[in-house]
């Protein structure tokens, strides 16, 4: 369990920098170069994103279980990662209305998607990964939502054939994950 808390100490710690020291990122990136920052913050990200997938793999060797979610839930779980999946496609796909109701769609799909998995495993492990990922989503999601107001920031009305782009997008990566990366990557298939 620590390999996992470490990760997600790591991996969320360096995705919550703009949240808690954004003057004192500003000063960094000032003072190394954009370029060199995003190595850093890249190599940081990639680094915790690993020992999160190991540790939660060893995690799942041993598991701490808190409760056992019934099976239809599994079949809930799978249906709401499909707005998730919709979502992070509208991080991408320029002009979309979807994105600009929303502002920042990958902080709100990854709430979406850390809410879903949090109600089918109930695992500790499963608690700290998906929980820790609701709650750092859902406190930047209002952070970036608050500093777009300060900023005045207004995001561009998009197209209804950009809004078809990132629905065709994210079922597709939506069928691609659920149907078969899922079970290859993770060890689970979503479907039973």
């Amino acid at each position: 369990m620590t390999i996992l808390i470490l990760g997600l100490l790591l991996f969320l710690g360096v995705h919550s920098l703009r949240m808690v020291a954004d003057d004192w990122r500003t000063q960094q990136i000032a003072r190394f170069g954009e370029l060199p920052w995003k190595g850093v913050y890249a190599l940081l990200s990639a680094l915790g994103l690993g020992l999160i997938v190991w540790g939660y793999r060893l995690s799942r060797a041993q598991p701490v279980p808190l409760w056992e979610p019934p099976l239809w839930i599994g079949h809930l779980t799978a249906l709401l990662t499909i707005p998730a999946f919709i979502l992070l496609a509208a991080t991408y796909v320029r002009g979309s209305r979807i994105k600009a109701a929303v502002g920042h769609p990958m902080l709100l799909g990854v709430s979406i998607w850390a809410l879903a998995h949090l109600l089918s495993n109930g695992s500790l492990a499963d608690i700290l990964l998906f929980g820790a990922f609701l709650a750092w989503a859902m406190m930047d999601f209002h952070a970036a939502r608050g500093r777009d107001r300060a900023a005045g920031v207004v995001y561009r009305d998009g197209t209804p054939a950009s809004d078809l782009k990132v629905v065709a997008t994210g079922l597709l990566g939506w069928g691609l994950f659920a149907g078969f990366l899922h079970a290859w990557l993770i060890g689970v298939s979503p479907f039973g």
